[in-house]
């Protein structure tokens, strides 16, 4: 979870790591905009932005306790508030990764959380598990 520092420190680095050219090892989005698309829900997460209410084809609990604790398959939907459809500035949208991970980090995990657009009533712990999830699984996509 990103309020664990050492992992934390891990993402920051490797999210460090990243260059505007890198190619995708699977996937349509450039790295700019992958930077984008987890920022944007981590955005959410925090209350500076909307995103649209998805439905799930299962319960609410069964799709966030699946999301959260199994592997994440390449190429899986998304909320299409967090679809990059342009091209974003790489170094706004890395700084602005690296501050949305530091607010994040710094909101009390016990604190009242925004409602996820999918899973509704989220614990801090389990945002802070979900975006550190998130962003893993986007760095690897670029090799990193």
């Amino acid at each position: 979870m990103l309020h664990d520092a050492s992992l934390r420190t891990t993402i920051e680095m490797r999210v460090r790591a990243l260059r505007p050219d890198m190619p995708p090892r699977w996937g349509k989005m450039a790295v700019d905009q992958m930077l984008w698309h987890v920022n944007e829900s981590m955005a959410v997460a925090l209350g500076e932005k909307e995103a649209e209410r998805v439905s799930s084809p299962l319960p609410r609990p069964v799709i966030k306790f699946l999301v959260l604790n199994l592997p994440w398959m390449k190429g899986a939907p998304t909320n299409p508030s967090f679809v990059a459809r342009a091209r974003h500035d790489f170094d706004v949208e890395r700084q602005r990764c690296l501050r949305l991970i530091d607010a994040i980090a710094a909101q009390p995990v016990a604190g009242i959380w925004s409602d996820h657009p999918m899973f509704g009533r989220m614990t801090g712990r389990d945002v802070s598990r979900l975006h550190a999830k998130h962003l893993d699984h986007h760095l690897r996509q670029f090799g990193v």
